[in-house]
């Protein structure tokens, strides 16, 4: 990995539509980074941006962030379709970077991207956010510890109104946060995969999607999208054979842990058997608490400084992205079940 010198690390940020706002605010307080540039192709953004923040160069054109040898490391905030041609811009000038979510549009564009950042000695990141957060953090802890016993499904609402997106569908806007988290909490990935959905308000782009799951080891998933609600849900269920989770993002008490369920008696004659049902405690953990997106970009900047991307950080963007192709494939096929043995 090529050396870091020993003064804050350069960023530039490109893009300051929905996401780029947090990711600036941020960036100016991030240890051991320094924010050198903006750039927006939107001039009165660009501009409105520049006046909170006078010290830092704004240019309408990333060539000019690409282009300027004393910047270390470029953050991509920019549309979907464009995080694969600017990210490999970005490497092939000898930035490190970071990618928003998904990393790019194919499993293909993502392999392509983690070789050339690999070639160049260069760090190469993305935005799983939502991995960050105490709640998911928490969760995680609850099944390796075997809390929550064996998992039998977990069910997820993602839905708010709006934000259409006008070059992709609501499986790549909103579906790499739930894809992040399934396959962070359960460490594997799907054998199949199918999608239902229909493109309610602009013709060929897919507003509200279902996507299901089945894991190796039995979990199944279901997971619902939409950009058609009339309120905002982040809003997912994990029930195990011991103990349930609600974790709901936003809430005040953002992880509830259920002790009910229902226990099984072998019957003692065929054709009978006998359910109890276990209703307990409800139990809201304490938590941590720090900003998921400051933690993420501090992760960024150590990394560059370390020479290197997280243990498995790149493999879990791929196979995100490998998710999102296969759900939209399958939804583009009606509902077909696609099958990902040897996906990945």
């Amino acid at each position: 990995m090529g050396e870091i010198r020993p003064q804050e690390l350069r960023v530039g940020l490109v893009g300051l539509g929905y996401w780029g706002p947090n990711l600036l605010r941020v960036l100016v307080d991030v240890q051991g980074a320094a924010l050198r540039s903006i750039c927006d192709c939107d001039e009165q953004r660009l501009e409105h941006f520049a006046r909170r923040h006078p010290n830092v160069r704004a240019s309408t054109c990333i060539d000019d962030l690409l282009g300027d040898p004393e910047l270390d490391a470029v953050v991509l905030a920019t549309p979907i379709h464009t995080h694969y041609d600017l990210a490999l811009e970005s490497l092939e000038a000898g930035k490190h970077t970071f990618v928003e979510k998904p990393l790019a549009r194919s499993g293909e564009e993502a392999q392509a991207l983690i070789d050339l950042a690999s070639a160049n000695d260069r760090v190469l990141m993305c935005g799983q956010t939502f991995l960050h957060s105490p709640p998911v953090r928490a969760t995680k802890r609850l099944i390796e510890d075997g809390e929550l016993g064996d998992i039998y499904f977990i069910s997820s609402s993602r839905v708010n109104l709006g934000l259409h997106q006008r070059d992709v569908s609501v499986i790549w806007d909103l579906g790499p946060h739930d894809f992040s988290i399934l396959l962070y909490w359960l460490d594997e990935f799907p054998d199949t995969i199918t999608t239902v959905g229909r493109d309610s308000v602009v013709r060929g782009v897919p507003d509200v999607a279902f996507v299901t799951l089945h894991f190796p080891s039995g979990v199944l998933a279901n997971i619902e999208l939409s950009w058609l609600a009339p309120g905002k849900l982040r809003r997912t269920v994990v029930v195990g054979s011991k103990k349930m989770v609600v974790y709901e993002d936003g809430s005040p008490e953002p992880i509830r842990v259920f002790n009910h369920g229902v226990i099984y008696e072998d019957p003692e004659t065929f054709g009978q058997y006998h359910l109890s049902y276990r209703t307990g405690d409800i139990v809201s953990p304490k938590l941590d608490s720090f900003e998921p997106i400051a933690v993420e970009m501090d992760e960024f900047v150590r990394s560059v400084r370390a020479g290197g991307a997280p243990p498995g950080h790149l493999e879990l963007g791929h196979r995100v992205v490998k998710l999102a192709e296969a759900a939209q494939d399958s939804l583009d096929r009606d509902g077909a079940r696609i099958a990902l043995a040897g996906v990945v």
